[in-house]
Order: C-alpha cells, then sequence, then structure tokens
C-alpha cells in the first residue's frame, strides 16, 4: 500500500507553487518522494521557496520562475527541466486569479456583475483557463511521447455551484462585495478541459483528473469564517492542509484506474 502512494523517482511540475494551496502541493509531493518543479511568476521567489523545501522535506526541489499565459515561457520551463531531468510524471495546473478588489470601499459596486471590469474577466481567462491549457498542451505533450503521466487540474466547488453572495454580506446587511463571475466560469471551464483531455489522451497513458477543494481558512474576518462554517456540513473551513492527501492519490499510482474524474474535498459543501 505504501508504494501505491509514493512519488519516489517522480518529477512533478507545480504552478502557482507560491500562493496558500501551491506551497502545500508542492510539499506533499517532496514529502511522497517527487522531485518538484516550483514555478510561479517570480523566479527568485520560486528558487528561495524550493531551498526553504528541500531543507525542510529533505528533498531536492528546483524553482523556476515562468507565466503560465505565454507559449514561450511554458517552453522554456519544459526545456529548463529537461536540462536535468528525462521525464516530467506530474502536473499540477494550480495558477489560478481569484479577484481582489485594490479599493475596498468600491469593492461592493465594482464586483457587481453589472459593473465588473472587462479586464478583470480577461485576466482570469487567461491565466486560469490559458494558462491550464498552455501547461497541459507543452508538459502534458511530454507525458503523452512518454506513455504515462497524470495531470491535476484545480478546480473549486464554485466550478460545481454558484456562490452563496450571503457570505459576503456584512452584519449589518451591507455587501462587502460580491462574488464574481469570472472565478466560478474559469473553475467550470477547467472542469470541461479535464474530461476533454482525460479522453484524448487516455490511450496515450496520461490520466487527467480535477481537484475542487472548497474555501480555506486564511485570515478572513471572523464573521466570514463563522459563516462559511455554518454553511458547511463539518462545520468548518479548511485548514491548508486539508488537500494534501488528495493531491498524493491523484498523483501516484493509488488512483491508476481513475481519469476524467473530479475529486471534491469541501467539508460537505456541496452535499446540500
Amino acid at each position: 500500500m505504501t508504494d501505491l502512494f509514493s512519488l519516489k523517482k517522480k518529477v512533478a511540475v507545480v504552478t502557482g507553487a507560491l500562493g496558500l494551496l501551491g506551497k502545500q502541493h508542492c510539499s506533499a509531493l517532496a514529502e511522497a518522494g517527487a522531485t518538484v518543479i516550483v514555478t510561479d511568476l517570480n523566479g527568485e521567489r520560486c528558487e528561495a521557496f524550493a531551498r526553504e523545501l528541500g531543507i525542510a522535506t529533505a528533498s531536492k526541489p528546483v524553482g523556476i520562475g515562468a507565466d503560465v499565459t505565454h507559449r514561450a515561457s511554458v517552453e522554456a520551463l519544459r526545456d529548463r527541466i529537461f536540462h536535468d531531468h528525462t521525464e516530467i510524471d506530474i502536473l499540477v495546473n494550480n495558477a489560478a486569479i481569484n479577484d481582489a478588489f485594490e479599493n475596498p470601499a468600491a469593492a461592493a459596486e465594482q464586483s457587481k456583475f453589472e459593473n465588473y471590469p472587462l479586464e478583470f474577466w480577461q485576466r482570469s481567462l487567461d491565466v486560469n483557463i490559458t494558462g491550464t491549457f498552455l501547461c497541459s498542451q507543452v508538459i502534458g505533450k511530454v507525458m503523452a511521447g512518454q506513455g504515462r503521466g497524470s495531470i491535476i487540474n484545480i478546480a473549486s466547488t464554485y466550478g460545481l455551484v454558484g456562490p452563496d453572495q450571503s457570505l459576503y454580506r456584512q452584519e449589518d446587511g451591507k455587501q462587502s462585495f460580491y462574488k464574481s463571475p469570472s472565478y466560478p466560469t474559469t473553475k467550470g471551464a477547467v472542469l470541461a478541459f479535464t474530461r476533454f483531455l482525460a479522453t484524448y489522451w487516455a490511450k496515450s497513458g496520461v490520466r487527467v483528473n480535477a481537484l475542487s477543494p472548497g474555501g480555506v481558512e486564511n485570515g478572513q474576518d471572523k464573521a466570514f469564517i463563522e459563516h462559511y462554517a455554518t454553511r458547511t456540513p463539518l462545520g468548518r473551513m479548511a485548514q491548508p492542509t486539508d488537500y494534501k492527501g488528495a493531491l498524493i492519490f491523484l498523483a501516484s499510482d493509488a488512483s491508476g484506474y481513475m481519469t476524467g474524474s473530479n475529486l471534491v474535498v469541501d467539508g460537505g459543501w456541496t452535499a446540500w
């Protein structure tokens, strides 16, 4: 059983690796024995985190900066990996944008669908969908040529159900902001893309699955955390470490007969 979950001698690429969950994905893969390629926009920060991760997990991760929205950058990432390795075994498409509004006072109006800026919409499409497409095309092609590999696309519960806008309402009834349309739309597209790619590359030995996490506690205000907990059957928001086991399952041979699926880990959020 231990061997089923082992990632020893595997090379794993994680995009958006410097984010809250990205760092946890890297840690989980390294702890399972993989050589982790830490990838995000800032190359120096990727290298710094890779050094920290290596000390913490006694592994040899590598930090490489890349922009997932540009083909040339993703191709350069691939070529850099092959400078030291002969195969790529795992790709975690984690890079994504979740809207943040610079002016809290204007967030409620700006985040309304009627007012939502087109540039915000386009930016989310570029990173959340096009970035997943390009990394899968460039790196997944390598896997297909090898005859094996696992691609894990990080989606969201909001790719399955509509946002509960009441979560973002203050106790006095005022709306702090609205969950904007781009994130749910792009995460729904990630799920559709996962099914497409899983069936397309099935005969090439490449498995493609999605992981849909629920909300993660990360310094939100107390009222939001309490409202989210009440809305969740398990009675709490996720901790950043709650997705490590699911990720290793999808990356490893433990899920060897699984492709085109969406593993939902949300404390029961979508169960009612």
